[in-house]
């Protein structure tokens, strides 16, 4: 008789570029470029594109979170979902030259269908 063996699965939490697993309660975002043009062609000066973009990309996600009730926080986003995020959450890194949000489960507002 043969055994079983355990199968673990491996958590899809990586881009080309880098190998980065966000903690535990935490995604990594890849916010989209500032809108430089207006739905009805009206392109916009450098002055009103300085604010930061609420919307990106998910490019890794961490493990589910547990609070400090020992609660298990299932997350609710998985990588390639597009999402907007509180205006100031998380914390801006840059890897390479592009950047990147690392925010919290708490900081995600919406998924975009």
């Amino acid at each position: 008789m043969a055994a079983k063996r355990k199968t673990t699965t491996k958590r899809k939490a990586s881009t080309k570029a880098f190998n980065l697993i966000p903690a535990p309660g935490y995604i990594m975002i890849k916010p989209f470029d500032a809108e430089t043009k207006t739905t009805s062609g009206i392109y916009l000066p450098d002055s009103a594109t300085e604010e930061k973009p609420q919307k990106g990309e998910v490019v890794a996600v961490g493990e589910s979170e547990i609070n400090e009730h020992g609660v298990k926080r299932e997350l609710t986003v998985k990588v390639g979902d597009r999402v907007i995020y509180k205006k100031w959450g998380g914390t801006e890194i840059k890897i390479e030259g592009i950047d990147y949000l690392f925010a919290k489960f708490d900081d995600i507002l919406a998924t975009e269908l």
